[in-house]
């Protein structure tokens, strides 16, 4: 006798309408920046982790509905809930919605900027990154500035204007997108081909040109990696974590390069992973513990 297949409970079916691990793992991100810049209160940590979660759930949602029939034909997305049918349409909608409001009036209560990044961040990439997706491979840089915004986000919240600080946290971000993106394009190549992407650099797809192109910005990410340290902002101890990770980094994508194998491809996508939270909270304990000033 077969065996009935369970239904998700609701509280599953909307975590992975949301990608919740996902959303977690983005605004830790915007965590790292909030205390890079000195920020320590509570209530303003609380507002920017749970409204920016809800900001990018509020995203991830609105990508699951725009692609809800794409999804169907690719196999690590087809048991998500709208293909699968434990979500309707409309109940996706409401998720959303709720979530974009809810999580812009929190970024709000820390400040006007904030709240204004957290939409920008929605509007690029549901509007304009999604649709991209299948019409060119720019569509990977397009995306590389929501996917950058939230370390900048954090800072921001905490220090109510935009400087230097904020844009060199969002510009190392956004350079590790490249090949962390490219690294998960390469391992899903025939999936995202199901589904009309086509998202490595290079028209060929999984060659010599899209893994050089992965090298060239894995490369470039360790001198961007080390600008907090050369400009006095963290110690020595950022200065040695950034280069070491930097050059395992790098070396990953160099042995994608010589084998153009999906294994490497996947160590790669995986090291990047684990990459940006070490880098990011490495620059926030170094600049506590050098005790260097705000």
């Amino acid at each position: 006798m077969q065996e009935e297949t369970k239904t998700p409970s609701k509280l599953k079916i909307i975590l992975s309408f949301t990608k919740f691990r996902l959303s977690f793992l983005v605004i830790l991100s915007a965590l790292s920046g909030y205390l890079f810049m000195g920020g320590s209160d509570w209530t303003e940590i609380t507002y920017l982790m749970v409204g920016g979660i809800l900001v990018t759930a509020a995203s991830n949602g609105s990508n699951q509905i725009w692609e809800r029939e794409l999804d169907k034909k690719m196999k690590r997305t087809s048991g998500r809930p709208l293909p699968q049918g434990n979500m309707s349409v409309t109940e996706a909608y409401i998720i959303v919605v709720v979530s974009l409001i809810v999580g812009t009036a929190l970024l709000y209560m820390l400040n006007l900027y904030s709240a204004l990044l957290g939409l920008s961040a929605f509007i690029s990439y549901v509007f304009i990154y999604t649709p991209m997706k299948r019409i060119t491979p720019w569509a990977v840089f397009v995306g590389a500035f929501p996917g950058a915004i939230p370390p900048m986000l954090g800072a921001i919240a905490q220090s109510d204007e935009f400087g230097l600080i904020p844009g060199i946290l969002f510009f190392v971000q956004f350079t590790w997108q490249f090949p962390h993106f490219w690294a998960i394009a390469w391992v899903v190549y025939d999936d995202y081909k199901a589904g009309g992407f086509s998202l490595l650099p290079s028209k060929g797809g999984k060659n010599k040109s899209s893994a050089f192109q992965i090298v060239v910005y894995s490369l470039a990410l360790i001198p961007f990696s080390l600008v907090p340290w050369l400009l006095g902002w963290t110690g020595i101890v950022s200065m040695i974590v950034a280069s070491v990770l930097g050059a395992a980094f790098f070396l990953y994508a160099y042995r994608l390069l010589q084998t153009c194998d999906d294994k490497d491809a996947k160590r790669l996508m995986f090291a990047s992973f684990f990459y940006l939270p070490i880098i990011q909270f490495v620059y926030v304990f170094d600049r506590i513990e050098s005790a260097i000033p705000y």
